[in-house]
């Protein structure tokens, strides 16, 4: 297995808010994250790089998860723990009162991979049964569409686009939506923000699919398209790649 990880300020923004990585454990087992602060003053950063932070910090801790129970556990206690880290920090820093972040977590192994998110910050993706949004956007706009109130096309101009309905650190007691799926030789995942999604249609990023080059290429170019097509937000994303080549040479 294999990752890219490419974050980028954007074209409009003065700072960037995003922050993520992909990172391996002792065993080899991938760790790829993505988060989106918002919040307070500069707090945003604040928010999306103590994400992180915690997050790997766990990770280098952590042994070789055997099953989809014990990465699932692994998954939801981080997260209940990395919340608490910024809800704490938040309550005693008045300049970042209110701060959060969306986040998207992938652990991955060699027989599975489970997939975690909170906010709108995503997982796509793409195997032999074709190229698929794994999550669900925890916003307001996703759930006047789930509801029928609005369509798909509507949702894209609604001027209350970006508003959550929860983010990592806001309040004391989230749960993030957590699920686990085989993983196999080829498969890939990419993980990304708004600031992609917004500006790069899914048939678009479809192209994960039949990839075959450098994964820094690829993401480079979908960062160049979206700053293209205004880059007003930060644009992050990270791909983890189950290399076939690389796994026929490991069983030689």
């Amino acid at each position: 297995m294999n990752g890219y990880f490419l974050t980028d300020q954007g074209k409009v923004r003065n700072h960037n808010e995003d922050a993520g990585g992909v990172f391996k454990n002792d065993a080899g087992q991938i760790l790829a994250v993505v988060a989106d602060g918002m919040g307070g003053h500069r707090a945003g950063d604040v928010a999306s790089e103590l994400a992180i932070s915690q997050l790997h910090k766990r990770w280098q801790e952590t042994e070789a998860l055997q099953s989809p129970d014990q990465s699932e556990q692994w998954v939801k206690e981080s997260i209940q723990s990395v919340n608490l880290e910024i809800k704490d920090y938040a309550d005693r820093h008045e300049d970042c009162y209110g701060m959060g972040t969306t986040v998207v977590v992938a652990v991955c192994t060699k027989q599975f991979f489970t997939v975690a998110h909170i906010g709108d910050s995503r997982c796509y993706m793409a195997n032999s049964f074709g190229f698929k949004q794994l999550t669900e956007d925890h916003s307001l706009v996703n759930e006047l569409v789930r509801s029928g109130q609005i369509t798909e096309e509507q949702a894209e101009q609604h001027p209350r686009k970006n508003v959550l309905l929860k983010a990592l650190g806001t309040e004391y007691d989230i749960s993030a939506d957590i699920h686990t799926l085989a993983f196999e030789p080829d498969d890939r995942l990419l993980l990304c923000t708004d600031g992609l999604t917004n500006k790069v249609r899914d048939d678009e990023l479809s192209k994960l699919s039949e990839y075959e080059g450098d994964w820094s290429e690829f993401c480079q170019k979908f960062v160049d398209l979206a700053n293209e097509r205004g880059g007003e937000d930060n644009i992050t994303l990270a791909v983890v790649h189950y290399d076939r080549t690389a796994e026929k040479e490991g069983a030689e």
